[in-house]
């Protein structure tokens, strides 16, 4: 009776020290949980401002690239007709971003050159800032949309430790039920397993604070 008696006092304080652990790791669990969904709610914001943003830069580019092409080619039909005050009238207003390609097409005589490049469009030299800009943005979130991936992912992880907390805490309230020591030392051993497993994982995952 005395060895009963102790093995039931040993089972009562695994239990309720497992209940007091897995409460603390479910809880524990739930804010790292509500935490990276903050972090991916933060970075998917993140993520559409940068696309929008993106989206914007490209339509000026576009829009400036027409500008670009509309006033090149106002300038080659009065370069052909021999107009050369319409053609320096055009000339003087080529964007600032246009001249240094238009310059450099120029210069390998295109005319006469049967290797020249077709255009000013053609040229190396021919840059828009906003459409590098736009670039920048895509590729920002394109890195914006992976965290939120990634902290999705870990908010996932969390939320299935809560479920795991909760069967080890499962275990040890059923092992207090039972009037069968035996039964309740395996529901014990039960819970203690599933609870070292889940928090030597959860050991492992990112915090974030």
């Amino acid at each position: 009776m005395e060895a009963d008696e102790s093995r039931r006092h040993r089972v009562e304080l695994f239990c309720t020290v497992l209940l007091a652990v897995a409460v603390v790791a479910t809880a524990w669990s739930t804010y790292q949980s509500a935490r990276w969904r903050g972090e991916q709610a933060a970075d998917s914001s993140k993520a559409t401002a940068a696309h929008i943003a993106s989206s914007e830069a490209s339509t000026r580019a576009g829009q400036l690239t027409q500008v670009d092409i509309a006033t090149f080619v106002q300038w080659i039909d009065a370069d052909v007709a021999g107009k050369k005050k319409l053609a320096q009238f055009y000339r003087r207003r080529f964007r600032k971003e246009f001249r240094p390609a238009f310059e450099a097409w120029v210069a390998t005589s295109p005319r006469t050159n049967p290797t020249a490049p077709l255009s000013p469009f053609a040229m190396p030299q021919y840059r828009i800032a906003e459409a590098a800009r736009s670039e920048r943005f895509n590729t920002a979130a394109g890195v914006h949309a992976d965290a939120a991936g990634e902290a999705n992912q870990r908010s996932g992880n969390y939320v299935l430790a809560v479920v795991l907390f909760a069967v080890a805490l499962f275990f040890a309230g059923m092992a207090t039920k039972l009037r069968s020591l035996g039964k309740q030392e395996v529901l014990l051993v039960i819970g203690w397993v599933v609870f070292l497993g889940t928090a030597a994982w959860v050991a492992t995952l990112p915090v974030t604070i």
